[in-house]
C-alpha cells in the first residue's frame, strides 16, 4: 500500500498530513490452482486482481454454470475496514437488478477466504478496448449503456466511486457490463432505530478529509475528500468518455499528487487536440460532465444519457443522409484534405440553386449525377415501401426500450406493448408472439431481424419511450425480417394524456403495413375500452405489476387495478385484470377470501365486455380450482378458446382441466399446443412438466422441469417438484440435492422436503416441517393439504385425512389435483379417499 503527502499549499481545503490511499495490489496470496474447491465452486484460472481482491473464473458444480469468483485474501479479510468494504461491494451490487451491471449471485466464506460470486462476463475491460482502437459509435454506444446503469444505482441510492475504464467490462458483441462496487457508497438516508431491516444496511463510512477512488478519474470534490453524490460518478464518467475518444487520460500528471492538483487547478486539452473529427456536440457533453462545480455539471446520469442518445440518433441520420446523397453531390477532397460534407450542407447541395449552378458548370456531370440520384431515390422508396406481393401472417412486437430508470417508464414500456400485442392478436389470420416472450427480450440488445428468426415471425416492431414530465415521445420501427428491410417507421410526439389514442394509432398503422384488412369497424384496433386516460394508465400500471408474479407485486396490482375501476365503473379490462390477481394463489390469501372476488370480477367484466377470452378463462379457472363445478368450466375454457384460439394460458390452464377428467393425452396435447403459442414461457412449461409428472412419466417430467429451469432458473414450483419427480423414482440423493433451501419459505416447498424427510425415515426432521407450516400459517394462509401430504409420509393415514378435510373445507388450492398426485397413491384405497374424490366431482 502506497501512501503519498499532499502539499496543503496546493490543496487549501485539505488538512495536512491527509493520505492518500492507492491500491496497488492485494496482500500476497499464492494464486489459487485449478481444480482448487471453494464451497460448491471450482477454480479453473486466474483472470485478474484489483485493490480489493484477486478473481478467478470458476464452475459452480451445483448449476453447471460458469461464475467469476473475487476472493479478499485472509491478511486483508483480517481488517475491518477493508472486509467490511468487501461486503458493501456485494451488498451493493446485488441490490441492483439492471442489465448493464454485474449480477452478483451470493457472497460467501471457505474457510479464511472471503468471496463474491459473480457472472462471468466473457470479454475485455474497456481499458483494452480503448487501445485496440473504438469508433464513434461504438464510443456511444457504451457510454449510453454505462449511464443507463448508472442512473439505475442512483435512483437506488447507490454512488459508485469509482469509475473508470476497468471497471467496466465489454463482452464480445458490446455489451458493457459495469462492475467493481467496492468503494460504493449508499447516498439514501440511514435506517431508524425502528427500521426492520437496520441490521443489514451496515455502511463504509469515510470520515471527512479521506479521499477514495482513482485518482485520473477523480472529480474535484471527490479529490478533496468532500462528500460525494451522483454527480461525481456522471465526472468520472466524462474522464472515462475524454478517453474512449482521445485515447488520453484528461489529466495527466507526473505523481499522482500533480494529477489531483490538476483536477482542481486546469481544464483538460480540448477534444479536438488529438482528433480532429470530433463532433461539436460530443465536446459539449464532456465538457459539461467535466466541469468542476457540480452545480454547472450534469445534474442526474438520466440527463446525460439522454443527450448521449439524442447525439447518437443525429449521427445516425446523419449516416442515412450521407448513404442516401450520390457522390457527385457530396463534394471531392481537394489536397488540402477537405472533409465531406455535414448533413446540413448535403441537404442544402440538393437544393434547386445547387443543382442549377452545376448544370451550368458541367451539363454532362449533372446529366450522369440526376441519373444516380433519381435511381437512388427509385431504389430508397423501393427499399422502404411494401411491396404489393408481399404478405405478412406473423409479428413479433418487442417491449419499448425506455430511456429511464424509473417505474413510470417501465410500466409505460410494459403496458404499450402488451396493448399493443392484444389488439393485433385479435386480428383475424394474424399469428402474435405472446407478451411472456417478448418480454425475454427487455433491456437486451438484440438485432431485430435475429430475433425475428428466432421466433419465426416475419415482420418485428421495436420502438422507444422518452419521457419528459407529462410529454412523451414514442417512435416506433417496423421491420420486414427476410427482406432485413425498413418497412415503417414513425415518431409520435404526445402528451401522457394522450396514450391511449396513440397505442390505437400505433397498432392501426402497424395493421395497415402488414397488409391485414381491418375495416373501419374492425373491433381489434377501434374497440375503446375506457375514454378515461387516467384509468388506462392505472390499468397498465397494474398489469406492469401482476406480471411480476411476486405477493408484493400482486397486491400493488390490486391497488391499482381498483383505482381504475374507481375512475371508469365500465372499464371492463381493469376487471379482468383484478380477477387474474386474485386468482394466483402467490397473494398469500386464503381462498375463501380471494376467489370469490376473483369470480365477481371476472363476471363484472364479462358483463360490461363478454368478448374478453381472458375473463372467461379466468372464470374457467375459478369454477375448476374453488368451486369444482367442472361442466362451467368447461364452457368457460371453451369460450374462451373459441374467441381467441391463440391465447396461450387458456390452453394451459384447459389442459389441467382434461387431466383431472382423466383425459391425459387431451390434456398434454393441449399443453403443447400452449407452449407452441408461447415457447418462453416458464409457467407453460413448468405444468407441461406437470403433466407427465401425473401420468407417471418420471423421466419425461424432469427432462422438462429442466427446460424449464433453462427458461428460469429460479423458479420456484420447479425448485420443489423436480425433487418430487426424483423421490418418486427412489433418487432420494438426487431429490434433496435439487431442492434449493436458500428460497423463500412457502407451503408447498416446506411440504414437499418434509414429505421426502418422512419416506426416507428422517421422522423427526419430518414433524419439524409440520411445525414449520403451523408456524409460517400465523403469518399468512398455508394450504392444509401440504400437511396432510408429510403425514401420509410418516404413515399417519388418520391425522392425514383429518388435514385434507381441513383442505375440503378451506376449497384449498390445487385439491383439484388431489386424485392425479402421486405421493397420496398410498390413500387410493381407503374409503375416506373415495369420499373425498367424490365431494371435489372428480371421476372415481
Amino acid at each position: 500500500m502506497l501512501k503519498l503527502k499532499i502539499h496543503p499549499e496546493r490543496f487549501p481545503l485539505i488538512k495536512v498530513g491527509l493520505a492518500v490511499t492507492i491500491q496497488k495490489r492485494v496482500g500476497e496470496m499464492p494464486v489459487l490452482p485449478e481444480g482448487t474447491k471453494l464451497g460448491r465452486y471450482e477454480i479453473r484460472s486466474k483472470i485478474g486482481e484489483g485493490g480489493m481482491g484477486e478473481v478467478y473464473k470458476a464452475t459452480d458444480r451445483e448449476l453447471g454454470r460458469t461464475v467469476a469468483l473475487k476472493i479478499l485474501p485472509s491478511d486483508v479479510a483480517s481488517q475491518h475496514t477493508r472486509l467490511q468494504r468487501f461486503i458493501v461491494e456485494a451488498q451493493a451490487a446485488s441490490a441492483l437488478n439492471h442489465p448493464h451491471i454485474l449480477t452478483v449471485y451470493e457472497i460467501g466464506v471457505a474457510g479464511e477466504l472471503h468471496f463474491i460470486a459473480t457472472e462471468f462476463v466473457d470479454g475485455e475491460t474497456l481499458q483494452q478496448r480503448i487501445k485496440s482502437g473504438l469508433n464513434l459509435t461504438q464510443t456511444l454506444e457504451i457510454a449510453i449503456q454505462v449511464a443507463g446503469a448508472l442512473s439505475a444505482a442512483h435512483a437506488a441510492g447507490i454512488v459508485h466511486r469509482d469509475i473508470k475504464p476497468q471497471n467496466i467490462m465489454v463482452r464480445t458483441d458490446g455489451y458493457a457490463k459495469l462492475l467493481d462496487f467496492g468503494l460504493a457508497k449508499l447516498i439514501k438516508p440511514e435506517a431508524s432505530d425502528s427500521d426492520p431491516d437496520a441490521p443489514t444496511k451496515a455502511l463504509v463510512h469515510t470520515g471527512a478529509n479521506i479521499v477514495l477512488g482513482t485518482a485520473s478519474y477523480m472529480s474535484p470534490e471527490q479529490a478533496r475528500g468532500l462528500a460525494v453524490d451522483a454527480r461525481t460518478d456522471l465526472w468520472s464518467l466524462g474522464a472515462v468518455l475524454y478517453e474512449m475518444v482521445t485515447r488520453h487520460v484528461p489529466f495527466v500528471g507526473n505523481t499522482t499528487t500533480e494529477t489531483l492538483a490538476l483536477i482542481l487547478e486546469r481544464e483538460p486539452p480540448p477534444l479536438k487536440t488529438y482528433s480532429s473529427d470530433v463532433p461539436s456536440e460530443f465536446e459539449r457533453i464532456v465538457g459539461k460532465a467535466l466541469t468542476k462545480d457540480r452545480e454547472d455539471r450534469y445534474q442526474t446520469a438520466k440527463d446525460l444519457l439522454i443527450d448521449l442518445r439524442n447525439l447518437k440518433r443525429k449521427l445516425d441520420v446523419d449516416a442515412e443522409i450521407q448513404r442516401t446523397i450520390p457522390p457527385e453531390l457530396q463534394g471531392t477532397p481537394t489536397s488540402g484534405g477537405r472533409a465531406p460534407l455535414t448533413a446540413d450542407a448535403q441537404v442544402s447541395a440538393v437544393t434547386t440553386e445547387n443543382v442549377v449552378s452545376k448544370i451550368r458548370r458541367h451539363k454532362l456531370v449533372v446529366f450522369v449525377t440526376s441519373l444516380l440520384l433519381i435511381s437512388g431515390l427509385i431504389a430508397m422508396f423501393a427499399y422502404t415501401s411494401p411491396r404489393s406481393t408481399t404478405k405478412f401472417d406473423s409479428i413479433a412486437v418487442l417491449p419499448f426500450a425506455t430511456q429511464s430508470a424509473d417505474e413510470d417508464s417501465e410500466y409505460l414500456s410494459y403496458g404499450l406493448t402488451e396493448s399493443i400485442i392484444y389488439r393485433l392478436s385479435q386480428l383475424p389470420h394474424l399469428k402474435v408472439s405472446p407478451t411472456s416472450t417478448v418480454f425475454t427480450y427487455k433491456n437486451q440488445k438484440a438485432d431485430a431481424i435475429k430475433i425475428g428468426n428466432d421466433l419465426g415471425v416475419a415482420a418485428v416492431l421495436s420502438g422507444r419511450i422518452v419521457k419528459y414530465g407529462d410529454n412523451l415521445t414514442i417512435s416506433a420501427e417496423l421491420v420486414d425480417v427476410s427482406g432485413n428491410r425498413l418497412l415503417w417507421g414513425e415518431q409520435y410526439d404526445r402528451k401522457m394524456s394522450d396514450l391511449l389514442a396513440t397505442q390505437r394509432e400505433i397498432a392501426r398503422e402497424i395493421a395497415e403495413k402488414l397488409k391485414v384488412k381491418v375495416s373501419g369497424e374492425e373491433p381489434a384496433l377501434s374497440t375503446n375500452y375506457t375514454e378515461n386516460q387516467e384509468a388506462y394508465q392505472l390499468y397498465l400500471k397494474g398489469r406492469f405489476h401482476w406480471n411480476k408474479r411476486t405477493k408484493e407485486g400482486l397486491s400493488k396490482s390490486i391497488e391499482y387495478f381498483n383505482q381504475a375501476i374507481d375512475k371508469d365503473p365500465s372499464f371492463a379490462l381493469a376487471y379482468a385484470g383484478l380477477a387474474d390477481a386474485y386468482v394466483v394463489p402467490l397473494i398469500g390469501t386464503a381462498p375463501k377470501e380471494a376467489m370469490p372476488k376473483a369470480k365477481a370480477a371476472a363476471m363484472r367484466a364479462l358483463e360490461l365486455n363478454e368478448s374478453l377470452a381472458e375473463a372467461h378463462t379466468t372464470l374457467g379457472r375459478i369454477f375448476a380450482n374453488y368451486d369444482w363445478n367442472w361442466v362451467a368450466a368447461e364452457k368457460e375454457y371453451k369460450r374462451a378458446i373459441e374467441l381467441n384460439p391463440r391465447y396461450a394460458i387458456a390452453h394451459q390452464w384447459y389442459g389441467g382441466y382434461l387431466q383431472c377428467m382423466g383425459q391425459p393425452d387431451e390434456s398434454i396435447k393441449e399443453r403443447l399446443l400452449a407452449q407452441q403459442l408461447d415457447p418462453l414461457s416458464p409457467i407453460i412449461s413448468f405444468e407441461l412438466a406437470m403433466a407427465y409428472y401425473f401420468q407417471r412419466d418420471y423421466d419425461r417430467a424432469i427432462d422438462q422441469f429442466k427446460k424449464t429451469l433453462e427458461l428460469d432458473p429460479n423458479f420456484p414450483p420447479v425448485q420443489v417438484f423436480l425433487p418430487a419427480a426424483y423421490e418418486q423414482k427412489g433418487m432420494y440423493a438426487e431429490a434433496f440435492a435439487a431442492f434449493n433451501l436458500s428460497q423463500p419459505e412457502t407451503d408447498f416447498a416446506i411440504g414437499g422436503l418434509g414429505h421426502l424427510y418422512a419416506i426416507t425415515g428422517r421422522r423427526n426432521e419430518a414433524v419439524q416441517q409440520i411445525d414449520r407450516l403451523k408456524e409460517l400459517s400465523k403469518k399468512q394462509y398455508v394450504r392444509s393439504n401440504y400437511i396432510a401430504l408429510i403425514y401420509t409420509g410418516l404413515g399417519d393415514k388418520d391425522k392425514a385425512f383429518a388435514w385434507l378435510e381441513t383442505a375440503i373445507e378451506e376449497h384449498a388450492y390445487q385439491m383439484s389435483n388431489l386424485k392425479l398426485e402421486p405421493r397420496f397413491d398410498v390413500l387410493h384405497s381407503d374409503p375416506r379417499f373415495k369420499d373425498l374424490v367424490r365431494r371435489l366431482g372428480l371421476p372415481e
